[in-house]
């Protein structure tokens, strides 16, 4: 279909370039109406208030809008739109729920933002497999929902709703990963349209088997890959088995290392713990007002199991050990379904909480990573120097795996604060990497880590990135300006 389309659009375009006139940012009126003719004029838009919209998330960038937005209903649509732009040397930007905190959605270069939200079929379920097939519109929640009556659900869960192809390119995780595993351990195949629009399956058409010695990992390429390899347009992923009985608990502790430690001398035990969270005071007081809890204001740790009645029993009586042991107390277990859904509400809210501090200001999330023995170490640090550095924030993290973050709160009209909040961002990086970490635990690099991936992966491996790059896409018109 995509060779059909070049000749069939190509006496639209006597010319290479696609700007009206020459000038940078302006699409011509001929290749709108390319646009068009592949998806239907309602299902393309250069409205300024809509190319706003889709250029910025729910990070501190600033608003880099595309010059037009367009909402393809199937796959061969996005393969002819891809190989439109390609012919024509125009940049590509997906586009998902933009709930995205790398500002991995600005168009830099400006072009063409393709919003995948109407593709949103869950396409096939093998529930005596434990797989799912879905298509790029699909989001957590509802995908889980149509789950409800299977005894199956999809366990990656990063607190928004986003949609789950834009979750296999950012390479996200979130509070179930320290059982469950992230992103990259829960796709088993995709279905991606490169840049030039032909249609690559990266574990083969229809295949979704639990595991392969198969040539290269096609598939682990594209997870984590931003949108600046190829559109992604379905996602086969891994579904587990709901359990049979759950129970969370919250408690406090007197100190950060105390938490922490607890943290430690859990994994260490075995406990297998299905969630570990961390919320220190700062965090704690405000989710006590945004979501009207009535926790002690101190450093806390959310914890969830899963599990046997018998199963639970036994784990949770290690875990009151464990706890008690490092001052723990104000321990609460929550039981009952609705309990528990009001303290991970609340937990997946904590962003929002922080953010009603101080009304008008945008957060900014770090997202540091380091070796679980290395963790009290950097967070305690961390925490003292959010003290003594002047910015507003608290720090929250899926402690379990060693990911966590300090949400900052920045007064978009101060430069000055946004200068000190970069640069608390990198030297945070750069502790991170000093300890063997890794800068970014589960949201990418997008604008504003390029030069600490140089720093995390060395010059090799950001030359092999590179051509990588280059060999899929060699005019990077995907997504330019992220990761590399």
């Amino acid at each position: 279909m995509a060779p059909l389309l070049r000749a069939a659009t190509r006496w639209l375009f006597p010319w290479r370039g696609y700007c009206s006139g020459g000038s940078k940012g302006e699409l011509s009126k001929g290749f709108v109406e390319a646009l068009k003719a592949i998806v239907g004029s309602p299902q393309v838009s250069t409205a300024a208030a809509v190319r706003e919209h889709h250029g910025q998330d729910e990070s501190i960038h600033r608003c880099q809008p595309p010059d037009a937005v367009v909402w393809p209903q199937n796959v061969d649509q996005v393969s002819q739109l891809a190989a439109l732009c390609y012919d024509h040397g125009v940049p590509i930007i997906p586009f998902g729920t933009g709930t995205g905190l790398e500002g991995g959605v600005c168009a830099v270069q400006g072009g063409v933002c393709i919003n995948l939200t109407h593709m949103d079929r869950i396409m096939e379920l093998n529930t005596e497999d434990f797989s799912v097939v879905v298509e790029p519109g699909v989001t957590r929640k509802a995908l889980n929902a149509y789950l409800r009556n299977s005894g199956l659900w999809f366990t990656v869960d990063p607190g928004a709703d986003a949609s789950l192809c834009g979750m296999v390119a950012t390479g996200a995780s979130g509070t179930n990963s320290v059982r469950y595993g992230t992103m990259r351990d829960n796709v088993l195949n995709l279905e991606v349209v490169l840049p030039d629009g032909r249609l690559l399956h990266t574990a083969g058409q229809g295949r979704h088997f639990r595991k392969s010695a198969a040539g290269y990992n096609l598939t682990g390429l594209f997870v984590g890959s931003e949108g600046t390899l190829g559109l992604i347009t379905s996602a086969t992923l891994r579904l587990h088995p709901v359990p049979e009985a759950t129970v969370a608990a919250t408690c406090a502790f007197p100190s950060v290392q105390a938490a922490v430690d607890s943290t430690v001398q859990m994994l260490q035990a075995a406990v297998p713990v299905a969630r570990i969270e961390f919320l220190d005071d700062v965090t704690m007081d405000a989710c006590n007002r945004y979501s009207k809890l009535s926790c002690t204001v101190a450093p806390t740790l959310f914890l969830e199991f899963h599990g046997s009645e018998q199963a639970l029993a036994e784990q949770v009586q290690r875990t009151e050990r464990i706890t008690q042991e490092n001052g723990a107390s104000h321990f609460s277990w929550a039981k009952k379904t609705e309990e528990r859904n009001q303290l991970w509400a609340a937990r997946h809210n904590a962003w929002y909480a922080l953010l009603a501090l101080s009304p008008g200001c945008k957060g900014y999330s770090t997202d540091v990573c380091v070796p679980i023995s290395r963790l009290p170490e950097i967070l305690v640090q961390t925490k003292e120097e959010l003290k003594t550095s002047g910015l507003t924030g608290g720090i929250v993290g899926h402690v379990g795996d060693g990911n966590f973050h300090c949400i900052l709160l920045v007064n978009p009209d101060d430069e000055e604060e946004h200068r000190r909040v970069i640069a608390f961002t990198k030297e945070l990086g750069r502790r991170a990497l000093a300890l063997h970490g890794t800068c970014t635990g589960e949201h990418g690099i997008g604008l504003g880590k390029r030069q600490l991936l140089q720093e995390e992966i060395g010059a090799v491996g950001m030359e092999t990135m590179r051509q990588l790059k280059v060999m899929l896409d060699p005019r990077s018109l995907m997504n330019p300006g992220k990761v590399l």
